[in-house]
């Protein structure tokens, strides 16, 4: 049995602490080499010892299994602006020798019949304790912006009907879904035209062009 939940979630959350740390990190040497990030932004949780015990109950997880056999205990999140940065971001992570990949899941191209999609990546990281090294696993899920949106929608309706989703309001969440996707296509089309657009939006090119102020100061 474990006793002492806190001490046992203390390595799950500095593996989060660090990793939204680093990969924040991505972003700003992007920035730094005025590039754009192919990241928006990064979030982090650890999952709540109620969910973890729900968990183990629904898939039957025993406890003496559970640092191996549940994937999600420490969870991140990227966010970004288009599809293809989704992928971009893939590969960055496959390069870094500070984690590894055991297992990826496209369901971005292979949405789930919800009408759900991400790409979910489950890595191994290796976190210092005092006590030495101890591996852990952690889930990174990486989406655009407009699949988080519905993806939230989705897990708040889901705590409501316990995933038992009325016919239509199921038919509703898979259009959404779709409009969600064919949104980020369109975007995607013309991602060359945004990008240009929000270069005149930097600050380095409001100091360019404006001996004033410009508006975000």
């Amino acid at each position: 049995m474990i006793a002492n939940w806190d001490q046992f979630l203390l390595p799950y959350q500095q593996a989060v602490s660090e990793l939204k740390v680093k990969l924040r990190g991505i972003r700003k040497q992007f920035e730094n080499r005025n590039e754009r990030p192919p990241i928006e932004f990064v979030t982090g949780r650890v999952k709540p010892v109620a969910s973890i015990k729900e968990k183990m109950s629904r898939r039957h997880v025993a406890e003496e299994r559970l640092e191996q056999d549940m994937q999600d205990i420490a969870g991140l999140r990227i966010m970004c602006q288009f599809v293809d940065d989704i992928y971009d971001v893939v590969d960055l992570l496959r390069r870094r020798t500070d984690l590894t990949i055991l297992e990826e899941r496209d369901y971005i191209h292979n949405e789930k019949p919800s009408g759900y999609r991400s790409y979910h990546i489950v890595i191994e990281y290796p976190v210092q304790l005092v006590s030495g090294e101890k591996k852990i696993l952690a889930e990174i899920q990486v989406r655009t912006l407009a699949m988080n949106f519905w993806a939230t929608i989705e897990h708040s309706l889901n705590y409501k009907y316990q995933g038992d989703f009325p016919e239509e309001l199921s038919g509703r969440l898979q259009r959404a879904a779709e409009a969600a996707f064919k949104l980020d296509t369109e975007m995607s089309e013309i991602r060359e035209e945004i990008q240009e657009a929000q270069q005149y939006m930097t600050p380095q090119h409001h100091d360019s062009s404006s001996t004033g102020q410009s508006k975000e100061e």
